[in-house]
């Protein structure tokens, strides 16, 4: 997925508002916010990471369907972070108190906090280095886990607050540690394709 960024600051600065206002307006496109209020605009996936994400969120949601602990997002959910950016990870989970506390009004737009756990898929053309700064991004506005995945170079790097960047090459599953507890998440379906 190629991803551009536009600098709308010499002819408006982009509010939270007015950014949700936009991608209610053009709900074909995939946009974000950066924490400087540049818009970025993202296209499509491809078929084969489209399926991935899709099986990357079904084993995400079975595992929440049986442990009743939070609320899953695919990667249409938006999420307007503590320190000004709004994203759309490619999965996220919060814990069921976080989803409580919110009010219903909130509940129907890009929920103002950020997701626990994150997964983050890169599509052929998505930049390695764009994946890890986006990473980082979350784990300063109070991810606790995070997986940036890279099925070409089959490897994740692993991300939790408050520890250095793990990154595993190859790796046959992933454990939700104790944010998911009990969630493995197998990858050999994305190394062998």
């Amino acid at each position: 997925m190629t991803a551009y960024t536009i600098n709308l600051d010499p002819i408006v600065k982009l509010t939270r508002e007015q950014f949700y206002d936009l991608c209610a307006a053009n709900p074909e496109l995939k946009l974000e916010r950066n924490a400087n209020g540049e818009l970025v605009i993202m296209s499509p996936t491809g078929g084969e990471t489209s399926a991935w994400n899709s099986d990357l969120n079904t084993d995400l949601s079975i595992w929440n369907r049986q442990e009743r602990l939070g609320k899953v997002f695919d990667s249409s959910g938006g999420f307007s972070l503590p320190r000004g950016s709004d994203r759309s990870p490619d999965a996220a989970w919060i814990p069921i108190e976080k989803w409580n506390a919110l009010s219903p009004e909130q509940r129907k737009k890009f929920l103002p906090l950020c997701p626990d756990f994150v997964i983050e898929l890169l599509s052929p053309t998505d930049s390695w280095i764009k994946g890890l700064a986006k990473m980082q991004e979350y784990q300063d506005n109070g991810c606790r886990l995070g997986w940036l995945i890279d099925p070409e170079s089959k490897r994740v790097a692993i991300y939790r607050l408050g520890q250095p960047v793990e990154i595993l090459e190859t790796p046959v599953s992933l454990s939700g540690e104790d944010v998911l507890s009990g969630f493995v998440l197998n990858l050999e379906n994305i190394w062998s394709s």
